[in-house]
């Protein structure tokens, strides 16, 4: 089974004066490959200020340019397999869950 995972960009915070984008707010969401069950996760990272010569106008930027960049300041695909991998662990809990709560006499 497979488990498909959204990112998405909740959130840019920026400096007004010059559009350089200091903050990315996201979140993570992983389903099931039968769609039962879904998880998230929410989380902020700073950015590094853009090379002058190669930064986007922030009206330019776009969701993925974003994405892109949430990935490299997470320190890429290791700690994206890392997230996503604990994403996994509480799909496999919704879907066979070892622990319960409650009441004996409910």
């Amino acid at each position: 089974m497979a488990n498909t995972y959204t990112w998405e960009i909740g959130q840019c915070d920026r400096l007004l004066e010059t559009g350089v984008i200091s903050t990315l707010h996201y979140t993570v969401t992983a389903v099931t490959d039968d769609g039962v069950y879904s998880v998230g996760a929410y989380g902020s990272i700073g950015l590094e200020p853009p090379d002058a010569k190669t930064m986007i106008a922030y009206d330019s930027v776009t969701e993925a340019n974003c994405i892109a960049w949430l990935h490299s300041a997470l320190g890429g695909d290791e700690k994206i397999a890392e997230i996503q991998s604990k994403l996994d662990s509480q799909l496999t809990e919704k879907r066979t869950p070892t622990v319960g709560a409650g009441t004996p006499w409910a």
